[in-house]
């Protein structure tokens, strides 16, 4: 009887510490650079049937710069995240473009064009990044988001708030979050 006890007991930490490690591996941060971004060649025009022929739901440009601490923060601790990069590779493309690259790209319409001059039409000729661009399918702008996010949750949010078509229902990305915000109080 003790013995069973014993090995019961042994078989439960063993379970545990299976658990416990699977959970400590999920939460481990990743290079975004390997997990998150996608990588391009610069034609978003190709890009786009790329997308439509993996089944995603749009495609996200990330416009950053290289001396920008805001972009940085975002990729240290909101892009490195597992579940992060799990959600948004499920879901999207994910690019990021150096809007001070001078390497010629191709935009969605197919035309050439370069990072700077995409980025101006994206950012309304503001100079601040980072500056996060969702596309639809049809390579139509669906929602820009200037600046850093305030962590993991409101990316997240960010990024279900476009795959899953809140954006289409009048209801600003200010409003979706007060509403989650919300329920996550009364919980």
């Amino acid at each position: 009887m003790r013995v069973a006890r014993i090995s019961l007991a042994l078989l439960l930490l063993l379970v545990l510490a299976t658990f416990g490690a699977t959970i400590a591996r999920a939460s481990v941060p990743r290079d975004p650079d390997k997990y998150f971004f996608d990588t391009t060649l610069g034609d978003f025009s190709d890009e786009l049937a790329s997308a439509k022929a993996q089944g995603k739901k749009g495609i996200l440009l990330f416009f950053e710069q290289e001396e920008c601490p805001f972009c940085h923060r975002m990729k240290t601790t909101v892009f490195n995240q597992p579940k992060v990069q799990d959600y948004f590779r499920k879901n999207f493309l994910v690019f990021s473009v150096d809007i001070e690259s001078t390497v010629d790209i191709t935009d969605f319409k197919g035309q050439p064009t370069t990072p700077k001059q995409l980025f101006a039409k994206v950012a309304r000729n503001r100079g601040a990044t980072p500056v996060m661009a969702f596309y639809g399918l049809d390579g139509k702008l669906l929602l820009r988001y200037t600046g850093a996010t305030s962590g993991v949750d409101e990316f997240m949010w960010l990024g279900q708030y476009v795959a899953d078509g809140v954006y289409q229902q009048n209801t600003s990305f200010t409003a979706y979050k007060r509403k989650l915000r919300a329920k996550e109080r009364d919980q």
